[in-house]
């Protein structure tokens, strides 16, 4: 309905539209993309618009698939995002790559197609990327920022172990997270914040939906 309103007002498709008016650009970081056809994907590529993919929500809201697929042959560069809570319940990135990877084959009808490592890149490096921060954060390595988190693999779900892309990618969730370092900081070790008290954070929540629910 949004593409056929833009075509209707302007009679052009949204891609195309946002190139006449100057803003598909390296500057513009477009969310959810799920109607772009085949020329506004060269076009977008020809630019060097980021897009970021967010399946799950795409789901909830049924707003169509992304493909996906298609862009990252064209060269996009693509990362992954969760949306907002209005729209996804858990904000979860790692189930947020399962997704990804398992509805990019049941669009394309190809069981390897969007395999684990480039979904992974999706979440890390080209997200990165996304936001033009890729010297700064997305891998780690001398000179950036030190963004790391460990993941226990001591797990049923996790255990065996064949391939460590595909078992981040298929079998973890954000719950297997066991420490988080932002910028050199520890924010949580061993799965106990270290810079917030959870309880507090969750009370003063419930009271936000309570005033939510009575309004």
């Amino acid at each position: 309905q949004e593409v056929e309103q833009v075509l209707l007002n302007t009679g052009r498709r949204p891609a195309f539209y946002l190139d006449d008016i100057g803003i598909a650009n390296d500057h513009l970081i477009a969310v959810h993309a799920v109607h772009l056809d085949e020329d506004e994907m060269l076009l977008l590529a020809e630019r060097t618009t980021r897009i970021v993919h967010v399946p799950e929500s795409n789901m909830k809201l049924a707003s169509g698939m992304a493909r996906v697929t298609e862009m990252v042959k064209k060269g996009i560069v693509l990362g992954l995002g969760t949306d907002g809570c209005a729209s996804n319940n858990d904000l979860d990135l790692f189930k947020e790559m399962d997704t990804a990877a398992k509805l990019s084959k049941v669009r394309t009808l190809d069981p390897v197609t969007l395999g684990a490592a480039t979904v992974l890149k999706m979440a890390t490096v080209w997200g990165a990327e996304v936001l033009g921060l890729e010297k700064e954060i997305g891998t780690i390595e001398a000179g950036k920022k030190a963004d790391i988190i460990t993941v226990d693999l001591a797990k049923p779900h996790l255990v065996p172990l064949y391939n460590p892309l595909s078992t981040i990618v298929y079998s973890a969730s954000g719950a297997d997270v066991k420490d988080v370092i932002v910028n050199g900081k520890v924010l949580m070790k061993d799965r106990a914040f270290t810079a917030l008290d959870a309880d507090e954070v969750m009370a003063m929540v419930r009271e936000i939906s309570e005033k939510i629910r009575s309004s």
